[in-house]
């Protein structure tokens, strides 16, 4: 489990906290001992003042450098952590061409509580998309502890549901352990949503309080949405039966468009909330599409809608099947090639007016 903790580091509180009270101590001693400190004429106390000015501008500038340096030491730390668990997805996995973005809202910490994974099994490409409550360096435990347990789950079992509940005990062990560590934890849930894109493009997804994701068929834009989401991970225990929903398929030359709530949540300077379904079908007008045109397309729109301000963390993450044939189930590693060969159910996207953007 990483813990990072805020605050200034151990190494640097004596360096810090020492200064201010060595020049304290010199100045008192300066006052009762030194000859020029018994002097009353106004030239003397012009040069006490200036020297003790210059003295105490000295400290504050030392430790004001002193500080930076390990709030600059403390970010590059927290940009390696964030690295190290959202690792670069390959540009294309099991068939399926890939890109994701974050944006972070913590300016200070520039690390966000987003989470996401793509792993090509044998049960079928399986993805996470999640969104721990807060952001910043505290969502970083909670963030390994659920990837941690996901990147092992899918490999070994066969049924989302039992992805999930392997989700839900890694956080709740996690948990607990920073409740023993730090003896008062805030509520702490997960919003997590689970897919599996089996080799003829159906896709099976548990959803526990997050954000539905949209498909990109054509022109049309439309959100996956089944039922009612579970509750998020945390604060409820998951029901005894976890079946995974049928949502439709991702056929070929179709998008699958999954982001964080902080997406549609985006207000302009007017209130008004980010149309993220406008932005998205903005990335068909005039240019070819591919997963890194809807990013860019969907991220300027947001930003031009915030004003560069965004108040929350976004996460987005575009799956495009380019899938020629079906393919068969297989591990990491295998070859696109690797099919079944039998062909690829295929429809033609219906053609509609693109939507209205309002941003």
């Amino acid at each position: 489990m990483i813990r990072i903790k805020a605050g200034v580091p151990r190494g640097v509180r004596p360096f810090v906290f020492g200064l201010p009270i060595m020049w304290g101590a010199l100045a008192i001693t300066y006052r009762l001992v030194c000859p020029l400190a018994q002097q009353h004429d106004l030239g003397t106390r012009i040069v006490t003042t200036a020297v003790f000015f210059a003295a105490g501008a000295g400290l504050i500038l030392q430790v004001r450098r002193a500080l930076l340096q390990e709030l600059k030491q403390a970010r590059r730390v927290a940009r390696a952590a964030q690295n190290a668990l959202l690792r670069p997805l390959p540009s294309r996995v099991g068939g399926l061409h890939t890109a994701v973005a974050q944006l972070s809202a913590d300016h200070g910490a520039r690390v966000g509580g987003d989470l996401y994974e793509v792993i090509a099994t044998e049960h079928g490409v399986r993805v996470v998309m999640g969104d721990v409550r807060g952001h910043g360096l505290a969502a970083l435990g909670t963030v390994a502890a659920v990837l941690g347990s996901f990147r092992e789950a899918v490999h070994d079992e066969p049924e989302l549901g039992s992805v999930l509940r392997r989700l839900d005990r890694a956080l709740a062990r996690h948990l607990a352990e920073r409740a023993r560590d730090d003896h008062a934890v805030a509520e702490e849930f997960v919003t997590v949503l689970l897919l599996e894109i089996r080799p003829d493009g159906e896709l099976l997804c548990l959803n526990c309080g997050h954000p539905w994701p949209y498909r990109l068929a054509g022109t049309r834009v439309e959100a996956l949405a089944a039922t009612d989401p579970l509750p998020p991970l945390g604060p409820f225990p998951l029901p005894r039966e976890l079946p995974a929903q049928s949502v439709g398929h991702l056929l070929t030359g179709e998008s699958l468009i999954l982001h964080t709530d902080g997406a549609e949540d985006a207000r302009d300077g007017h209130g008004r909330f980010f149309s993220l379904p406008d932005a998205i079908a903005g990335a068909v007008r005039g240019q070819p599409v591919t997963p890194q045109t809807i990013l860019r397309t969907v991220f300027d729109a947001l930003l031009r809608h915030t004003a560069g301000r965004p108040t929350d963390d976004i996460a987005l993450l575009v799956l495009r099947n380019e899938r020629s044939t079906v393919q068969c189930g297989a591990p990491p590693g295998a070859r696109d090639s690797d099919t079944c060969g039998s062909a690829a159910r295929a429809r033609p996207a219906p053609t509609y007016p693109h939507p209205t953007n309002h941003l």
